[in-house]
């Protein structure tokens, strides 16, 4: 996170668009701040042992330095997205029970968040699972109140992203080409690719300002600068779709002036 300040600095600002920086303790808070930010992030895991691996300390402890750097944030205006990981699975212990998770959920958005997106940090959540978190978490905070966050490390992210939208929920968090990961989280894939999670509402008819064919442009670029193949089945498909009707095109007009000069 050491080009954070860069990287916020760097971006051309869009209106209407929110730009929130990850803020893991008040060191963090305070350069965000300093870099101009006016949203942040902060976290905490669902279990123990993820938090101890995470950030060296237990879940009680973790959401105590979460409320430090909360209070802090509320104070200097800033709107706070609450972030809780693991949600439908630890690496380290396994499943995790629903009301656990939304004990800290309700704990978060009490304290101040706008909003508490639910990570399934390991991907390992299924449509079953989803529904049974969501059941307890929305009896505790508000419907508007609630993002979910999908890993799609069992091939699984879309299927959560359905369930989830079924209950009424209606903000996803996701990435361009399937980027990310969790370093302590072994062997879970990236967060659900944007161009996916796009192509389904699309079809579902949900209208989301989001330019499909220039964000699957954007992760075919940010696969090539990383040397790796886009994780994103919608976005590598269209891109065949599109250098096809590309190749076409130059064929047609190659035709076309052959034919002009005879």
């Amino acid at each position: 996170m050491g080009d954070n300040r860069e990287v916020l600095t760097s971006v051309e600002k869009q209106p209407n668009v929110s730009y929130p920086v990850l803020t893991p303790n008040l060191k963090g808070l305070d350069a965000a701040v300093a870099a101009g930010a006016e949203e942040v992030a902060l976290f905490t895991g669902a279990t123990d042992t993820f938090n101890m691996k995470n950030t060296n300390c237990s879940t009680a402890e973790s959401v105590k330095r979460a409320k430090e750097i909360l209070e802090k944030a509320l104070e200097q205006k800033l709107k706070v997205r609450g972030y809780l990981s693991c949600v439908l699975g630890c690496p380290y212990e396994g499943a995790v029970k629903p009301e656990k998770v939304a004990e800290l959920a309700k704990e978060l958005y009490d304290a101040g968040c706008y909003e508490i997106s639910l990570g399934d940090t390991i991907g390992v959540g299924t449509a079953g699972s989803m529904a049974k978190l969501l059941d307890h978490v929305l009896k505790v905070v508000p419907i508007e109140a609630v993002a979910v966050h999908c890993h799609d490390t069992y091939g699984q992210a879309l299927a959560n992203i359905l369930k989830a939208l079924e209950y009424g929920i209606r903000v996803v968090d996701s990435s361009v080409a399937g980027l990310g990961g969790c370093p302590y989280a072994p062997g879970a894939k990236g967060n659900v690719a944007t161009e996916d999670v796009v192509y389904m509402l699309n079809g579902m008819g949900f209208e989301t300002g989001v330019d499909l064919n220039a964000l699957v442009e954007t992760g075919e670029w940010i696969s090539q600068q990383l040397g790796r193949p886009t994780s994103s089945r919608a976005g590598a498909a269209l891109m065949v779709a599109k250098k096809r009707r590309d190749e076409l095109a130059k064929a047609a007009q190659l035709a076309s002036n052959k034919a002009s000069k005879l």
